[in-house]
């Protein structure tokens, strides 16, 4: 009896399954053997495609330096001992590690990230065209479709892939010495960079340069404390560390830490003895004039005018040092009409002393504060009542208080700003702008625009400020709430009235008196 032939193995029968099985290992044992050669090649690919990209992303002005600074490091490898097999060794491992299984999609997302802020460049490039163009230029820096590398430089982005930082040229016949050219690409750079941040504007006039960098916001979590600062001195708030070349101790929640701040120098050897605060109401006007008021009770003496009559100031009434608080029109006139025939008594008193000894001077009286609150109200109410104008009694303490060793600290709203006296806005030479406001706002209350651009959503107390002639800087003023207020945190409070001298057995009238017979 024949035997049949066996059938030929093919698909799906047992002995293609058992053929697979071995050729399915071998496969896998070849790819477990040359794998270190797949990841080093890939690796290599991957490196040399990285070089590609960051060559063309190098300017054309840098590629002959950059390509100089590799060719001597080439040549000091050789040169170096074993240099040439170091160098072969870490070109390796950096192969290697390029080419492992998760730096493909790495690369892939770098390159992801690369191409839109590529593209986010060149939106902005095409935005600056129509203002940095010209059609009489033959080789112009800015023009549709142009290279974004010959104008823009050191471009950091954060991981929203939005510009943190960026340095670009412009032409030479650009008006960059006109506030309103810079104006207008400055609001053009913070419309395309992202609103909602704040963003300093270096402009470097002498090689047609503008640098932008975005601003950190400016600490919020300092209170009121005894500041680390000389007589005469007083903290209005803390700012940029760039803008100054001093720091202070400042005590907060997650610890202690060094801050810059914004120090006003009061007192007859000041170039701006009295201030001037505007702002919208909420700001934190009143809160800088607390601030000011407690910082100024430990070396001199104080009289407040709450024009406002919103009592905010009365836990200061009764403790040594404090006049008066006067929130009523009688009272305020009765204040102020006292506080310009001080004014007066002091400055007759070094012309009687004649050639007094510098110990006699400095045995004079202590340096008189006069706060006022809210003076466009008070003025209101004395012209309805037909009395005399509060800010007129100002005018002497303004016009003489630096020889008199008196200061004025006047506070109001930006829409009282034209209900000011002439002697407040003449003599006011240390100004604070608080809360949101327009470039031109702060320009017309400082004489000079920010060099960042003014954000609307701001905290309280968060302004800029300028001191006579000088720079304008950000500007926050520590928290100094009333303590007697009902929403005030615990913590804050009890900061407030530390500060605070103890006041007289005799109550709050006795100590008053007892303030004023001691002057």
């Amino acid at each position: 009896m024949r035997r049949p032939f066996a059938r030929l193995s093919g698909r799906g029968t047992p002995a293609a399954a058992r053929g697979r099985g071995p050729a399915r290992t071998t496969a896998d044992g070849a790819a477990d053997v040359l794998r270190p050669a797949v990841v080093l090649v890939r690796g290599t690919g991957r490196l040399a495609a990285a070089a590609r990209r960051r060559w063309s992303a190098t300017p054309k002005e840098r590629r002959g330096p950059t390509a100089f600074l590799a060719g001597a490091c080439l040549l000091l490898v050789y040169l170096m001992p074993y240099g040439p097999l170091a160098a072969a060794v870490a070109l390796l491992a950096a192969a290697l590690w390029a080419g492992r299984d998760g730096a493909g999609a790495r690369e892939a997302e770098d390159e992801d990230a690369a191409a839109r802020r590529q593209e986010r460049l060149a939106a902005l490039y095409e935005a600056l065209v129509p203002y940095f163009s010209s059609p009489d230029d033959p080789h112009p820096l800015y023009a549709h479709e142009g290279d974004t590398e010959q104008v823009f430089g050191d471009a950091e982005f954060d991981g929203d892939d939005r510009l943190t930082a960026l340095r670009l040229r412009y032409p030479p016949y650009f008006r960059d010495g006109e506030p309103e050219a810079r104006a207008r690409i400055e609001q053009l750079l913070y419309a395309k960079c992202g609103r909602g941040r704040e963003y300093l504007f270096d402009w470097h006039e002498d090689d047609n340069r503008l640098d932008l960098a975005v601003l950190d916001p400016l600490p919020t979590d300092i209170g009121a404390q005894p500041y680390v600062t000389a007589q005469g001195e007083s903290v209005l708030g803390f700012t940029d560390a760039e803008g100054v070349r001093r720091t202070l101790p400042v005590r907060t929640e997650d610890g202690d830490r060094d801050e810059p701040p914004v120090l006003w120098r009061t007192g007859p050897r000041s170039t701006e003895p009295h201030l001037l605060v505007l702002g919208q109401p909420g700001t934190g006007t009143t809160t800088l004039l607390r601030s000011l008021a407690v910082q100024a009770l430990p070396h001199g003496q104080v009289l407040v005018v709450d024009g406002g009559a919103t009592g905010e100031f009365g836990f200061l009434a009764g403790r040594p040092g404090v006049l008066a608080v006067e929130s009523t029109v009688a009272g305020a006139l009765a204040l102020l009409r006292w506080a310009a025939e001080e004014t007066e008594r002091r400055l007759l008193r070094p012309a009687a002393a004649g050639d007094a000894a510098d110990g006699d001077r400095a045995a004079g009286p202590r340096p008189l504060w006069i706060v006022v609150d809210r003076p466009a109200a008070l003025s209101h109410l004395a012209a309805v009542g037909g009395l005399e104008d509060p800010q007129g009694l100002l005018e002497v303490p303004l016009r003489h208080g630096r020889a008199a060793n008196v200061t004025v600290v006047v506070a109001d709203q930006f829409d009282c700003t034209a209900l000011l006296g002439a002697a407040v806005r003449d003599h006011t030479r240390a100004r604070v702008v608080l809360g949101p406001a327009s470039a031109a706002q702060v320009a017309s209350v400082l004489g000079a625009p920010p060099h960042t651009t003014p954000v609307y959503d701001v905290p309280p107390g968060r302004g800029y400020v300028r001191l006579g002639q000088g720079p304008v800087h950000r500007l926050q003023v520590p928290a100094t709430p009333d303590p007697h207020h009902r929403e005030t945190p615990e913590v804050l409070r009890r900061a407030v009235l530390e500060l605070l001298p103890e006041p007289p057995a005799g109550g709050s009238a006795a100590g008053a008196e007892a303030a004023r017979a001691g002057g």
